[in-house]
């Protein structure tokens, strides 16, 4: 009798019925979303400027309240003090607290305490991620919405967090929208940003962060098309005080520009362009992207040596290589005027030769075609052979070139007692 008892227990259908329909009605109170903010926005009030007590009650809620499905709301509380509106406006009708970033004070230090309150409450409740970072995208393209001192605490709260790893520097692109770079808010609001970030890190982890989402070559996009230059770039973020900012993105410009003049010039001679055209060409990008001509000549150099398939034998490699580079020479010399780079072109060729073992016995070779084409000249050899050359494989190479710096010395000597005796 007691087990059959037992058995009927759970059927009772007025027990049963009743706890359905409780469930039911927890369900729609948990899930709407007005009741939602009320509850959000009445916990901030009582909680009042204490972010502690603020990081306690959120990670509280949490248990009771759907983050994950009012996660937009719960931000938008955060950030606004309550419900924003499409384009960024506070809805009038709806409640709101001043417990929240655009209430609070516009100084760095009360933005790092509200920095500590995402990262506690995001660290707690992982799924919230995505919808915060959802979030951000949506508020920075809402910026103008807002009023300065509402963007000016919003750039150093997103600094502080793109610094901290809570944020990804991909939230970034939303300061690429039209009407955003149109007006200049993109660029102000970047300053802001910037500046927080940096004082957060530096500016190496800045560049790391930002290379990683593909963004290190896109910052002068903050400005109108026909602003996109590295000098106005340059002279808007180093008067706004972020001098590394503006030297980071010349550097990145330097680097691109000599990426796209090497790729440019492999394709000029595997398609056989005359020498004059190329030495045209290169002249010109020196001039517009200020690379120097010891720059210049390395690239040439790592660019004359890519386009062929070298021989695996050392004793076939020094011909193939005297034949190949005597075709290039014209080239070469176009752009060793001065004595520092031929300097350069020489130390590329040592390093070149020790890199690749087959060419060890072919520095001296390379040297010599080269000086005979009036690449190289007696005073860059002897200053390399005496003091300026590498470490590396220096024994070897020196040897190679004893006799022939002895055979440039006397004819040096021979040469200035023949002025001399014409004086």
């Amino acid at each position: 009798r007691v087990s059959f008892m037992n058995n009927q227990k759970p059927q009772k259908p007025t027990l049963s019925g009743q706890r359905f329909k409780t469930r039911k009605r927890d369900e729609k109170e948990r899930f709407d979303p007005t009741q939602f903010q009320d509850c959000i926005i009445q916990g901030l009030t009582e909680t009042g400027s204490d972010l502690e007590a603020v990081a306690k009650f959120l990670d509280a809620s949490g248990a009771k309240l759907d983050y994950r499905r009012y996660a937009e709301t719960l931000f938008d509380i955060l950030v606004a003090g309550g419900m924003l509106a499409p384009g960024g406006t506070l809805a009038d009708d709806m409640t709101r607290t001043n417990v929240c970033v655009f209430a609070a004070q516009e100084d760095l230090e009360t933005m790092q305490a509200f920095a500590q309150v995402f990262n506690k409450l995001i660290r707690r409740y992982k799924y919230l991620e995505k919808g915060f970072e959802d979030e951000v995208k949506k508020l920075l393209l809402f910026l103008k919405g807002f009023s300065e001192s509402e963007r000016n605490k919003l750039a150093m709260l997103t600094g502080i967090l793109l610094a901290n790893g809570t944020l990804n520097a991909s939230i970034l692109n939303s300061l690429y929208n039209e009407n955003l770079v149109k007006e200049g808010v993109s660029a102000a609001f970047a300053v802001k940003l910037f500046k927080s970030w940096i004082n957060e890190k530096d500016i190496n982890a800045v560049a790391v962060s930002l290379r990683k989402v593909n963004m290190d070559n896109r910052l002068m996009e903050l400005f109108p098309a026909n602003k996109q230059s590295v000098e106005h770039f340059s002279k808007y973020f180093t008067e706004a005080g972020l001098k590394e900012l503006s030297e980071y993105v010349r550097n990145q410009q330097s680097i691109g520009a000599r990426k796209e003049l090497q790729k440019e010039l492999q394709e000029q001679m595997s398609r056989g362009d005359p020498f004059k055209d190329i030495i045209l060409y290169v002249k010109e990008e020196m001039k517009k992207n200020n690379i120097s001509e010891q720059t210049v000549v390395t690239i040439i150099w790592s660019s004359v040596m890519s386009t062929v398939e070298w021989n695996k034998k050392e004793e076939l490699v020094a011909e193939q290589a005297i034949k190949h580079l005597k075709q290039y020479s014209p080239l070469l010399a176009a752009f060793t005027t001065q004595g520092q780079s031929e300097l350069t072109l020489l130390l590329k060729i040592q390093e070149y030769c020790y890199d690749n073992i087959h060419f060890m016995k072919a520095f001296q070779k390379i040297v010599v075609l080269f000086y005979k084409a009036e690449v190289l000249s007696e005073e860059p050899i002897l200053k390399w052979y005496k003091d300026a050359h590498l470490a590396k494989g220096k024994s070897v190479f020196l040897e190679q070139m004893k006799k022939f710096v002895e055979w440039l010395k006397n004819a040096e000597e021979e040469s200035e007692s023949e002025a001399e005796e014409g004086d």
